[in-house]
């Protein structure tokens, strides 16, 4: 129990009674900064040295996003403390980060997995060099929207950050070329999520490499790559066999080979997918969502085929998991609800006579 008489604190704790902020046990210090919300534990890690103590060394992560205006200056004060941070989101609405602040929190949180720089215009590839050589056990990084980095710079980190599994790499045109694709594809074999989303250069060359080097990868959005063809689609359904996900919004030169492609691949690995139901593990249950929205060339044999080797992807409202906005020639395509509320409409008509 605690009780605030004008400054100072009464925690009674045991039978014993507390009456000073640096008295107040670790361990309860970090339960209260637990109750706290990102914002208000900077506050608190200014209250007095032992609350500082405990936000800094306790605190594994936490998110800067909401701060508007002095976001650098807040990253030089407390990056060099929080020497424990797994997780850090500097998500910004506008612009403000700049390269020495990344500087600073790669030469003091080398135990960093996860930060999120999205829409940080103002970085350079000095960002990246910097998270390179500071944060080798990075686990997941956003840096969509960052238009300033450039592929060299994101392939040479490939090469330090190799337990890469979440890349976020959505408007960064310059960046993701096929020359980086060949990088992730070589150097992060451990990667399971890529968003490429509006990457315009991205061409098949770069899409192969990705498939032959990251076989777990579970989430591909490659929605706006309007370069690619059916030789990426082939190769991510010969490559990639646990893949979930798969955007292709836009990408026109898509056509049924590549749906066939995709349709043919649970059957591709039997062996392994009979172990798994012999197990009873359903983790490889194959593709739950896919993008062909804009996929005009597409007929709905080759769709319904997807559908029907896919039961996971849905057509019926509520569920939408195969999205084909704009392809007026696919309506007639239903996923397995749609058969089986008719098998069901059909015995109850029978029924009933």
């Amino acid at each position: 129990m605690s009780t605030m008489k004008g400054d100072e604190v009464e925690v009674v704790e045991g039978g014993r009674v507390t009456t000073d902020w640096n008295d107040i046990p670790m361990e309860l210090l970090l339960r209260i900064v637990g109750l706290l919300d990102d914002r208000t534990v900077i506050v608190a890690s200014a209250v007095c040295t032992g609350w500082r103590y405990a936000v800094c060394s306790g605190l594994s992560h936490i998110s800067f996003s909401w701060c508007k205006n002095n976001m650098n200056n807040l990253v030089l004060s407390f990056a060099p403390k929080f020497k424990n941070l797994r997780g850090l989101i500097l998500r910004q609405d506008k612009p403000q980060l700049v390269d020495y602040a990344v500087e600073t929190i790669a030469n003091n949180c080398h135990e960093l997995q996860e930060i999120d720089l999205s829409k940080s215009f103002k970085l350079t590839d000095r960002s990246l060099y910097a998270l390179a050589h500071g944060c080798p056990n990075l686990i997941k990084l956003n840096i969509s929207g960052c238009s300033a980095f450039s592929d060299t710079a994101l392939a040479y980190l490939t090469g330090y950050c190799r337990k890469l599994k979440t890349l976020n790499l959505c408007g960064c045109v310059k960046a993701a070329s096929d020359k980086a694709l060949k990088a992730i594809g070589y150097n992060c074999g451990q990667l399971q999520s890529l968003n490429l989303g509006w990457c315009e250069e991205v061409t098949d060359a770069g899409v192969t490499s990705l498939a032959n080097g990251c076989h777990g990868l579970r989430a591909l959005d490659l929605c706006g790559c309007v370069l690619i063809t059916d030789e990426s689609v082939i190769a991510l359904a010969r490559n990639c066999l646990h893949l979930r996900s798969l955007g292709l919004y836009y990408c026109q030169n898509i056509t049924d080979k590549a749906i066939y492609a995709l349709a043919h691949s649970r059957v591709k690995n039997g062996e392994e997918v009979w172990e798994s139901v012999k197990s009873r593990r359903y983790e490889d249950e194959g593709l739950m969502k896919l993008n062909i929205s804009q996929c005009t060339a597409l007929t709905p044999p080759a769709v319904q085929a997807l559908c029907d080797s896919f039961p996971a992807l849905h057509t019926c409202p509520g569920r939408h998991s195969l999205i084909i906005s704009g392809c007026l020639n696919l309506t007639s395509v239903h996923c397995a609800c749609a058969w089986n509320t008719h098998r069901a409409v059909n015995a109850i008509a029978h029924h009933a006579y």
